[in-house]
């Protein structure tokens, strides 16, 4: 499926601004995406993924962000569009044959959720994603919100059955479970750490870079750790990494994308509306991210 090297280093799991009422924040949304492609900033975006609260849109507004967000990248960065496997493959299959995905680069899919397959029902249920997606796949193994782990030998399975899957975006936190992946995988696969505060001990391991929740915030301050390390300058990488290294749990103690919402807003970027079932962090959690951005400062 070509080059997968523009997908090492920084992604970004982008936000997607609200309005108080609830309504997309476009103008926001151009400002975050400004934000994150700055001048050493984020290596590619990912739109509608978990951190942009995809589940909450409608059909309708899933399209409009990201027509948006293709227009306002204007090809500066490959982006990614967020898929979401839900439980039911057919009828993911069939929207991915008629899907416009006119911009984008790739798709990252989740694994199905709450139905708890097999190993091997997760496994046909990507093989029919491949046959289907005109574009490259990233796996998304998140079990703290699939409820099912996909593991390493599934994965390498896959990427040896398909050069459609061009990386798997890992947050399970199962260290040993990735460095797995690293050892087995093909060589074009790559292997993407999808928690923030373990991608530096990850690329140490062999890991090729980060979807990331906190590059909304800090684009510059997290890709030059990425790279840094990508690049075998650990002692530069955590100096980096030791500047965010606080911040990262009170980005979640009150769920994502709540956290790095807030930290948006004190950044003075966007405001933090999210949409029901999700709410806005606590206060006692709002004034921890506002002494912790403090302490980063520039």
């Amino acid at each position: 499926m070509g080059d997968n090297s523009r997908f090492r280093g920084t992604g970004v799991a982008l936000i997607t601004p609200f309005k108080e009422d609830g309504a997309i924040n476009f103008d926001a949304l151009e400002r975050v995406i400004e934000h994150v492609v700055q001048k050493n900033g984020v290596d590619y975006i990912v739109s509608l993924g978990t951190t942009g609260e995809a589940i909450p849109l409608s059909a309708a507004e899933c399209r409009s962000v990201l027509d948006f967000t293709v227009k306002t990248v204007n090809k500066r960065v490959p982006l990614v569009a967020g898929f979401f496997g839900g439980n039911n493959t057919l009828s993911l299959v069939e929207k991915l044959k008629t899907y416009d995905f006119t911009g984008f680069d790739a798709i990252m899919s989740s694994s199905p959720a709450y139905n708890k397959p097999t190993q091997e029902g997760i496994y046909q249920h990507y093989m029919k994603i491949a046959e289907a997606s005109p574009l490259p796949i990233i796996i998304y193994n998140v079990p703290s919100r699939t409820s099912s782990n996909v593991e390493g030998e599934t994965i390498i399975r896959l990427a040896k059955s398909s050069s459609k899957f061009l990386a798997v975006k890992e947050a399970s936190g199962n260290v040993a479970q990735v460095m797995h992946i690293i050892k087995y995988k093909p060589e074009n696969f790559l292997v993407l750490s999808g928690d923030d505060p373990i991608t530096l001990p990850l690329i140490a391991a062999g890991a090729d870079g980060v979807i990331s929740v906190i590059a909304n915030a800090y684009p510059v301050a997290f890709s030059s750790m990425t790279r840094a390390a990508l690049n075998n300058d650990f002692e530069t990488a955590r100096k980096l990494n030791n500047q965010l290294l606080d911040l990262h749990k009170w980005l979640y103690v009150d769920g994502n994308p709540g956290g790095i919402k807030a930290t948006m807003e004190i950044l003075g970027i966007c405001e933090s509306h999210l949409r029901l079932p999700l709410v806005k962090v606590g206060e006692s959690t709002y004034q921890r991210l506002k002494q912790e951005i403090a302490k980063i400062g520039e």
